[in-house]
């Protein structure tokens, strides 16, 4: 068969995408390598009984964010959550007033020391230690943040991410409401493309399915998967696309929900805990959102991964631990069941977002570049100040789909 345009993805970008081809009257085709549409944005309901965010649950930046007024729009229950930490224990020790204000008043020292960068630092790293910045604030602002170590992080790539405030969840799940705005854009599903050819007229997309020949692509797929060659392209992309992808390393953030009955040692309802352990071990909980039995585990970076290849038993077991020497043992008793995500061993994400890796030159804006006019990528990795989120994906995917439409139209 013979369309317009190849949508591959039908996350929020590829989504996005192909909505505003199909109001534009191009004939389109999506193609999805899962069985369902909304990507790394994904509810569940099992194994709590309510809905869980298994993907992206935060609302981020709301007054810029178009799923807000979609959330609102299908009477979905917000909650607004300004993500400042309320507990932090160091081992089994919660810290001290004096020590609370020390944590803020690092995140300030390193806004000002952002404000000041006038040159692109080797990682984030480098640039923290000019100053006596606490172990929560890089831990905050690095795994937690990024999903990547702060070593690992391009000082350039984190100031040019925008403030996410306001940040909103929803009870009924973000991954739910992008399941709905999606709803009504026709997907084949069960569907990876494994190479995309451009070597003649247009583009051909070879699936398990078929061939599907195109004018053009719309290219959503992480580069963590781009990296480790999920989609292969004939010939090969052009050398600067090949190095942005691979100057786009996958982060992680890892979570490890906990359902627990009883007693709820003093935790309120989205309350935001830290507790630091050694060897970069660190453990963020989101306690009680909506009032539910739930803490919910966050772990980034290397420890992510580390946690990923132990598997999940090893990693429940870790947070059960944490949580047993900062709030006591008796917790042990309490955890009901307990879970990890796991988009690092997902062989269509390979990770949670893109981060540049210290010293890459702009990789997002030469990935943003098409190939040929025919290949062009969208996603999270190219959502500009609203780069890995999921409103971020959407806008990339309804950019390019507007430069395609004057491209195809013109």
């Amino acid at each position: 068969m013979a369309v317009d345009v190849i949508v591959i993805g039908a996350g929020a970008a590829g989504l996005a995408a192909a909505k505003k081809l199909r109001a534009a009257g191009l004939d389109i085709k999506v193609v999805e390598a899962m069985d369902r549409i909304g990507g790394r944005a994904h509810t569940v309901t099992e194994p709590f009984g309510f809905a869980f965010d298994w993907g992206c649950a935060w609302m981020h930046a709301s007054d810029r964010n178009p799923f807000f007024a979609e959330a609102l729009a299908r009477e979905f229950t917000p909650h607004y959550h300004d993500l400042n930490l309320d507990r932090v224990y160091f081992g089994n020790r919660r810290a001290t007033a004096r020590e609370m204000a020390q944590i803020f008043m690092a995140d300030f020292e390193l806004a000002a020391l952002l404000a000041r960068n006038e040159e692109n630092k080797a990682s984030l790293a480098l640039l923290i230690g000019q100053s006596k910045f606490a172990d929560v604030s890089e831990t905050y602002h690095g795994p937690m943040d990024f999903g990547q170590d702060a070593d690992e992080i391009n000082v350039d790539d984190l100031t040019d991410a925008a403030e996410l405030e306001p940040n909103f969840l929803v009870k009924e799940g973000f991954g739910a409401l992008v399941a709905q705005w999606g709803a009504d854009v026709p997907v084949e599903l069960s569907t990876p493309v494994t190479r995309l050819r451009w070597d003649g007229p247009g583009v051909v997309a070879e699936t398990a399915n078929g061939n599907i020949k195109a004018r053009a692509a719309v290219v959503t797929v992480s580069t963590g998967v781009l990296s480790l060659g999920g989609l292969r392209f004939a010939p090969d992309l052009p050398e600067a696309h090949e190095m942005a992808i691979h100057s786009l390393p996958m982060g992680l953030l890892t979570k490890i929900p906990l359902l627990l009955k009883g007693d709820r040692h003093g935790l309120r309802a989205f309350e935001d805990m830290v507790i630091e352990r050694g060897g970069n071990h660190d453990l963020y909980f989101l306690c009680h959102p909506f009032d539910q039995d739930l803490l919910v585990g966050f772990v980034g970076g290397d420890f992510a991964w580390e946690l990923t290849a132990a598997g999940e038993a090893a990693a429940i077991d870790f947070a059960v631990q944490s949580l047993s020497k900062a709030l006591g043992s008796d917790i042990e008793k309490q955890i009901v069941t307990g879970a990890m995500t796991d988009w690092g061993a997902n062989r269509w994400t390979r990770g949670a977002y893109a981060a540049a890796s210290p010293g890459s030159v702009d990789p997002r804006e030469t990935l943003r570049q098409p190939v040929a006019n025919r290949i062009f990528f969208a996603g999270e990795a190219l959502g500009g100040p609203l780069m890995q989120t999921c409103a971020g994906a959407r806008l990339s995917g309804e950019d390019t789909a507007g430069r395609l439409v004057k491209l195809l139209r013109g």
